[in-house]
């Protein structure tokens, strides 16, 4: 596929076989989110890649803990509506099962903090797509990065203190019949553009 295609292409997965990664695929999916640009080359994006089941376990068991307990207030944002409610429901796995999750953070009041790591993921997503792999955007762990208790779990995963959690995403092999990434076309019925001549 040539980048065009990649990016035209790239839709989310939320079902994942539960195979691994394989190695040499997740290092050029990480190379990728490396080489993003960023604000005034500061390379200050810290990539925590989360393998271990046991972990991705307990912490979406957490993720799922933590969301329950809250309320579905008038106004709140759509997705965290569904969230809270997915979650009140039990079981709710915010990673999709995916075999790998990878959280970026960032310095806590970097001003590109988040438009670093979102560049990243992106990056991530359509080398994903590149090689055949799924992947999908995840917020709920920016949503929870003032909880005190995820941010306790993610600091003994390796998060550091003087970090902000901005974005995390997750990829696998997906599980469809054919064994690649659904690929239709996105329609654009939004994103307005204006030219200024």
């Amino acid at each position: 596929m040539n980048t065009y295609e990649v990016i035209k292409t790239r839709r989310c997965t939320r079902k994942f076989k539960a195979e691994a990664v394989p190695d040499d695929k997740l290092e050029k999916i990480l190379d990728a989110g490396r080489a993003a640009p960023c604000g005034g080359n500061s390379q200050t994006t810290h990539f925590l890649v989360i393998r271990s089941p046991k972990v991705l376990k307990e912490l979406a068991e957490l993720v799922c803990r933590t969301f329950s307990a809250m309320e579905v207030k008038p106004g709140m944002y759509k997705s965290m509506q569904a969230v809270i409610k997915a979650a009140q429901k039990g079981n709710f796995a915010f990673h999709y099962n995916a075999p790998v999750l990878i959280v970026t953070a960032n310095k806590i009041g970097y001003g590109n903090a988040m438009a670093d790591c979102a560049c990243a993921i992106e990056n991530m997503m359509l080398m994903s797509n590149e090689l055949d792999l799924g992947s999908c955007y995840i917020n709920q762990l920016h949503w929870l990065d003032e909880n005190a208790a995820v941010r306790d779990y993610l600091m003994k995963l390796g998060l550091a203190e003087d970090e902000t959690v901005c974005a995390s995403m997750v990829v696998g092999l997906p599980d469809t019949a054919d064994g690649l990434p659904q690929r239709t076309e996105r329609k654009i019925t939004g994103n307005p553009v204006s030219y200024v001549d």
